[in-house]
């Protein structure tokens, strides 16, 4: 699986090009599924968040308002109760997993349950586009400064990055790089503090920061 861990969506002409470089074929001609999970994990989300995301609304222009040629939904908390022989084919379909944010241990737990990360390695094609906790739930931990769901055991999640994302750089007065340094001092591992100018671009066992805005990495 490609992954494209971006903070803000595809919000400038360098990650749209990396975004390009990724796909198999011209974003109009790629079906994309759309991946609302992660907000119902978080206090400031709910349906009308979601109802945006999924109606590639103005606030989603950069994500799922991009122009694909299909848009659906892939709504991991109902999986467990319909079956593999139904929703795996609607995955192994598609080109893009739009992924929004929300809370990424929540996210992370119904990617467990659901069965699509047991999925994913088996697809090296597939390209994953995270907004925010859509990104962080590839990273080994969040750290405890992002967990929101109440019953998120610890800030653990995936893994399948070495690195963690500290997201929103500058979008709030609580994420500025003074809260990035002291986030990054507790977790200990490497990681990145991007603002929404900037995407985290992983193909092919490289890592490559794309940006147009402001970044930084904490750690080897």
């Amino acid at each position: 699986m490609k992954l494209l861990l971006t903070s803000g969506g595809v919000t400038n002409p360098s990650i749209h090009e990396a975004l390009v470089q990724l796909l198999p074929k011209p974003v109009p001609e790629c079906r994309a599924l759309c991946i609302p999970t992660a907000q119902w994990g978080h206090p400031m989300c709910g349906p009308s968040s979601v109802q945006g995301f999924l109606a590639a609304g103005p606030t989603w222009r950069n994500f799922s308002g991009l122009g694909w040629a299909s848009l659906g939904v892939l709504e991991l908390t109902a999986l467990p109760t319909i079956g593999e022989e139904r929703w795996v084919p609607w995955v192994r379909e598609a080109d893009v997993l739009l992924v929004d944010g929300g809370d990424a241990t929540y996210l992370s737990h119904w990617m467990r349950e659901s069965g699509l990360a047991d999925l994913l390695p088996s697809m090296p094609d597939l390209v994953w586009v995270g907004v925010s906790a859509g990104s962080m739930v590839m990273t080994p931990r969040i750290g405890q400064y992002f967990v929101e769901w109440p019953a998120a055991p610890d800030d653990r999640t995936l893994g399948a990055v070495d690195f963690s994302i500290f997201p929103h750089l500058d979008a709030f007065p609580t994420n500025t790089m003074a809260d990035a340094e002291r986030w990054a001092a507790d977790l200990g591992g490497p990681a990145y503090a991007i603002d929404e100018q900037t995407a985290i671009k992983v193909a092919d066992g490289s890592v490559e920061v794309v940006s147009e805005g402001r970044w930084r990495k904490f750690g080897s």
